[in-house]
């Protein structure tokens, strides 16, 4: 009898130290999702320091219940316009609604979309792309967390982990990349105009890097003809970037690029699910596509939209069968 206790007890010790192997660091978190916040970063102009950081905490390093049951790895709730699965969990109050997803790729990519469609946050898209702190605070500021420490427990994790290394990796990236676009020589010469005190001061308007490619947010009084003016671009350039009509002008907040997008997106954005609201010029300009092929690939027509549900190919073309 003795001898069936201790094989007992020699058993359960084991399994306890097996659990708590199976639990991961937060040192292998960082280093599993790191290049999907830079990517993030670009798409979006979110710091990857504070993407990694949200992510870390939210989800216990990818431990929590959440993260492990639901691929929820940004604690963000299920609101009225979610039309995903769900999981319900202990938060604020008992059995709250929480978005379910079906991998990590999918919680990463809607926490950005959750930010950047977010009118509280707004604000955060104004502040410099390494100014992790000013995210921190703006984040709790704008309500993401009822936690009174939360900005100060991102910055501790950033400043330990030293995340901020991760805000510095687009802009390399990106120079290296715009040295192969077929119009060396003219983007040559943006980057130079886009590169003077001047056009960085005048108004203190930011170009930011998302998805490899210059960008700016759209402001009050903007028109396209100012826009295009002001960086010596065409009359047709930033329509045809953006896949825009002629007689159209610009929203506050809009995101346009200033430079042609990309044909697909790299290996870590390969598909996207649509949600309500979504239009497939929508989904192109989130992750910086030319609409055209993006519906080929899709086997669309122009016009047709997608359902809410509906897999949006971002990389290779879609299936017949489906």
């Amino acid at each position: 009898m003795i001898r069936y206790i201790l094989l007992f007890v020699v058993l359960l010790v084991v399994n306890s130290g097996f659990s708590q192997q199976k639990l991961q660091t937060r040192e292998e978190y960082i280093q599993k999702y790191y290049k999907l916040a830079i990517s993030e970063m670009e798409r979006s102009g979110i710091p990857a320091s504070i993407i990694m950081a949200q992510g870390c905490w939210e989800s216990q390093n990818g431990n929590s219940e959440l993260a492990t049951e639901g691929n929820n790895h940004f604690g963000i709730k299920c609101k009225s316009d979610w039309t995903g699965k769900r999981i319900f969990h202990d938060d604020d109050a008992k059995h709250e609604c929480f978005r379910k997803y079906a991998h990590a790729e999918a919680s990463y990519i809607d926490h950005t979309n959750f930010l950047m469609a977010g009118s509280r946050y707004s604000s955060l898209f104004q502040l410099g792309p390494k100014d992790y702190t000013g995210w921190a605070y703006g984040l709790k500021k704008a309500g993401y967390a009822t936690d009174p420490i939360y900005a100060e427990r991102l910055i501790k994790i950033i400043e330990d982990f030293k995340l901020y290394i991760y805000d510095e990796y687009s802009g390399n990236r990106q120079l290296a990349s715009i040295k192969h676009q077929k119009q060396k020589r003219q983007e040559f010469e943006k980057q130079t105009l886009l590169n003077t005190p001047s056009a960085q001061t005048s108004d203190n308007r930011k170009i930011e890097m998302r998805n490899g490619l210059r960008s700016i947010v759209v402001r009050e009084g903007d028109t396209y003809q100012s826009i295009t003016k002001k960086y010596a671009l065409k009359d047709w350039e930033l329509y045809t970037y953006n896949d825009l009509k002629k007689d159209s002008q610009p929203q506050v907040n809009e995101i346009l690029y200033i430079q042609p997008k990309h044909n697909r997106t790299n290996q870590t954005h390969k598909q996207h699910i649509a949600e309500d609201g979504d239009t497939m010029h929508y989904i192109a300009q989130l992750y910086a596509l030319k609409l055209k092929p993006l519906l080929r690939r899709n086997r669309m027509k122009e016009g047709d939209e997608p359902a809410i549900g509906q897999i949006i190919y971002l990389r290779n073309k879609r299936p017949r069968n489906e």
